[in-house]
């Protein structure tokens, strides 16, 4: 693995490599796996049937790339596209219940979130075991490292937790997901790479080469984001379903830990919060009051609902993330 041309192939490799497989997907599934809206989300009902588990695509055309860059032959890069496979396999379960019922509800709640916590505690436990690793987080601002522990394990799966359902919630809007994962995506391989580089100015060349592989992984995400956004953009021929946005969000998370950035993910995937954050105030206001917060939850169908176009809201969530990243970049 080379550096700078080696991340630039890679995502390269996978842009088009999920070109060649989007129209087989999209093919496969006309017709076998069509969406199926929510009712009361009435201004969608023109998506119904619109081909979903094309967050297949991406993850495809990632492994296959990360594999081609010798992504597996390296711990950490190992271990993110296991993460990364782990969480597509709990999403394409979800998405197959739906198809194969013709509902919207998949697995319950209960059973997706075991399914996480599971898989997070294990990579939880990968990461602290990790040489590589271990069980201390970046503070940024240049105030060192926090020490957790062994509560680095409940810590990081939580994490993964969090992530996952906080990428799956954002998913409502076409390109939203994708648009903001690509942005995400591309900050935090910039981020590993300037630690990577900074591990070999300080002579630690085998720590250098674990960060690149994840830096490679990145990439080929990326590369694989940006043809599926191809399909996906308004009007979407495809959605990623929970096969995508848990794989998303599971990689999101492995990223964030195993740079030893957690915190800098908020900052960077502000709007995954803000998604989040809304959907808690909406469901908490309407137990404790009976009255809704927001039109409707999360934040983008509220401003969906208040006249915002969707490709309007997707452009602005893409706009905020950049900056989030550009601020992640001034703090770390």
């Amino acid at each position: 693995m080379n550096g700078f041309p080696t991340a630039v192939l890679t995502a390269l490799g996978s842009f088009f490599a999920a070109m060649l497989i989007a129209p087989l997907v999209i093919k496969l599934a006309k017709g076998r796996a069509e969406q199926t809206v929510l009712g009361y989300v009435t201004q969608h009902e023109g998506k119904a049937g619109t081909p979903t588990f094309g967050g297949l695509i991406f993850i495809i055309s990632s492994v296959a790339a990360a594999s081609v860059a010798g992504v597996f032959s390296y711990e950490l890069g190992r271990m993110l596209m296991l993460v990364f496979v782990g969480y597509g396999l709990i999403g394409f379960t979800d998405d197959f219940i739906k198809i194969k019922l013709k509902r919207n509800k998949g697995l319950a709640a209960w059973q997706k979130i075991i399914f996480q916590l599971g898989a997070g505690f294990l990579a939880a436990w990968f990461s602290y075991k990790s040489q590589f690793v271990g069980s201390s987080v970046a503070l940024n601002f240049g105030l060192g490292e926090w020490e957790l522990g062994v509560w680095y394990i409940p810590f990081a799966a939580l994490v993964f937790v969090a992530m996952s359902n906080a990428v799956n919630l954002t998913d409502g809007l076409d390109g939203l997901a994708g648009g903001t994962g690509a942005v995400y995506v591309s900050f935090f391989a910039v981020i590993t790479a300037l630690a990577a580089l900074k591990a070999e100015a300080l002579g630690m060349t085998t720590y250098a080469k674990e960060l690149n592989s994840v830096v490679y992984s990145a990439t080929a995400l990326l590369g694989g984001l940006l043809a599926f956004l191809w399909f996906n953009s308004p009007k979407a021929s495809v959605f990623m379903g929970d096969t995508g946005s848990l794989a998303l969000g599971a990689f999101f998370a492995a990223l964030a830990l195993f740079s030893k950035n957690p915190f800098i993910s908020v900052v960077i995937g502000i709007m995954y919060v803000l998604s989040c954050i809304s959907v808690i105030i909406q469901v908490a206001s309407f137990k404790l009051t009976g009255k809704r917060v927001l039109r409707m939850s999360p934040l983008h169908h509220h401003l969906e609902l208040g006249g915002m176009p969707e490709s309007k809201i997707t452009a602005r969530y893409m706009i905020i993330t950049f900056v989030g990243g550009l601020v992640a970049l001034a703090i770390i």
